[in-house]
Parts: structure tokens; sequence; C-alpha cells
């Protein structure tokens, strides 16, 4: 844990938070500022800028806690479908998102929302060679 760390003050209750659950090693709180009324950060305890860079063991906590969170969700809202995500935009500690969806865009970037939320609009593809390309990149250790 970093001494200033947003994130690392509420796993040591420095700053307050609206908890749904607690253990060791992770802790899930409600998001301030909201998606939908549900949103949940799940987050390791201990000190992990990029979501990469948290041990495996431990990212497997942060999904287990975050599926119970998704079926509670399900349950409690009568949604469909839950989103999770990381970002780690606005606050450099690894943290997952958990968000029900009531719309269909709850979750999706504005880049893809040209008509409006009501329409859908994808970027265009890339080239196939291109696709291929990016491929082999990211399967090369």
């Amino acid at each position: 844990m970093t001494h200033d760390c947003l994130f690392c003050r509420i796993a040591r209750h420095e700053l307050p938070a609206h908890v749904v659950h607690e253990d060791d090693e992770i802790m899930a709180f409600l998001d301030l500022h909201p998606i939908r009324p549900g949103h949940t950060l799940v987050i390791p305890k201990a000190h992990h800028v990029w979501f990469e860079d948290i041990p495996g063991p431990l990212a497997a906590r942060v999904m287990d806690c975050s599926q119970i969170l998704a079926r509670r969700m399900k349950r409690l809202y009568g949604v469909e479908r839950v989103a999770m995500f990381f970002t780690g935009i606005h606050v450099p500690h690894a943290h997952a998102h958990v968000v029900p969806m009531h719309e269909v865009h709850d979750v999706t970037s504005q880049a893809y929302l040209g008509e409006g939320f009501a329409g859908f609009s994808p970027p265009p593809p890339l080239p196939q060679d291109r696709m291929a390309a990016i491929a082999r990149e990211l399967s090369q250790d």
C-alpha cells in the first residue's frame, strides 16, 4: 500500500466507503460516481497500479468476488447482464468495475454512440491484413 493512494487509504479504513465485501486481500465498495446504482469497485488491498501486475491468485480473488456481486446484482436489480471491466483511468490502483446493465449501452464508449444512446455506430473494421498482423503481434511473447 502507498501512503497517499486513494484506494489504499480506503483499504486501510482511513477514508469512508460503502463496503459490500472485505477480506484479508480484497475489498469491494460502491463507486462514488456510479454509472448505475449498484456500480461497485473491487480492489486488491495491495497496491498494484495496473491490472496486469496483479498476481494471478489475487486477480482470481477479484474475479471471484466480482462474479458473486454480479449474481447478486442480477437478482436484486432484475438485470440480464452485468459488466465487469478494469479501467484505472482516475485512480492509479488497479480496480474492477462491476456494473448492473439496465440499458444495452450502460458501459459503452461514446465512440460507439454516434447515433445516440438508442443506436450503435461501430467504428469501421480494420483491413484483414492489419487484423492478422495485430493478432500475430499479440500472440507472441
